[in-house]
């Protein structure tokens, strides 16, 4: 079984942005979600995703780099894994493959038993994963669950992530992409900033993941979207 597998939430750390005053990396894992992704679309260096993945991978919880170019790869102990994005509804098709490519070109260190993929389907077009990857976002349910099958079933993507980075989503679409996988893990994240917006979310996707709020709201905040979350799944179960 994948790690993900039992996932309910997810924190997702911006190495690029500052925890709230006074909190700390331990202050997060304490949060009760389920792991810790590292990663962003802009500003990324080695440099800060070393501290990050560091600092995280010092407490009892699972921690996974999402590298968004080959120079914010690290190779440590200190993480579980790396979870690799492929943007389904890009118009840039480095970041389908070509990106991937390259980082297997210049790295010849990759640890393949840890490193799996996302397959994103990308939503919010004001989103800088969007524009950094040329997305077409202007897609509708159907052509979301279209994606989301084609990720599992012609590509064998284990993971499908409908990303509204920024703004909540349409839970009809979210719904869409949920009915029509079958074994794939569904992550969403976008705009969840409270125990309501993370239950309503976490009632159609297996894993919510929470970013934004971390930074600018703190743990108290990320706390609620927990409970949201768990409260959800087990509504669902």
């Amino acid at each position: 079984m994948s790690d993900w597998a039992d996932w309910d939430h997810i924190v997702k750390i911006d190495p690029d942005k500052t925890l709230v005053d006074g909190e700390t990396f331990e202050d997060v894992a304490a949060t009760g979600t389920d792991a810790i992704e590292v990663g962003g679309t802009t500003g990324m260096t080695e440099e800060k995703m070393k501290r990050v993945v560091d600092a995280c991978g010092k407490h009892d919880i699972p921690v996974y780099i999402e590298p968004s170019n080959p120079a914010s790869v690290v190779h440590s102990d200190r993480h579980d894994g790396y979870l690799i994005p492929v943007v389904m509804n890009a118009g840039d098709v480095a970041w389908i493959t070509g990106a991937h490519k390259e980082w297997i070109r210049i790295d010849d260190d990759i640890d393949w038993s840890r490193t799996f993929t996302e397959a994103y389907i990308v939503m919010n077009p004001e989103a800088s994963v969007a524009s950094y990857t040329q997305a077409n976002c202007d897609l509708d349910a159907a052509d979301v669950a279209a994606y989301a099958e084609a990720a599992e079933h012609l590509l064998g993507q284990e993971i499908v992530y409908v990303e509204y980075s920024g703004m909540l989503g349409d839970t009809d679409i979210v719904a869409a992409a949920a009915d029509i996988l079958d074994d794939a893990t569904l992550f969403y994240g976008g705009g969840i900033h409270d125990y309501e917006s993370a239950r309503t979310m976490a009632q159609h996707a297996d894993t919510i993941v929470v970013g934004d709020l971390v930074h600018d709201e703190g743990v108290d905040a990320v706390r609620e979207t927990v409970k949201g979350a768990k409260d959800a799944t087990a509504t669902v179960r």
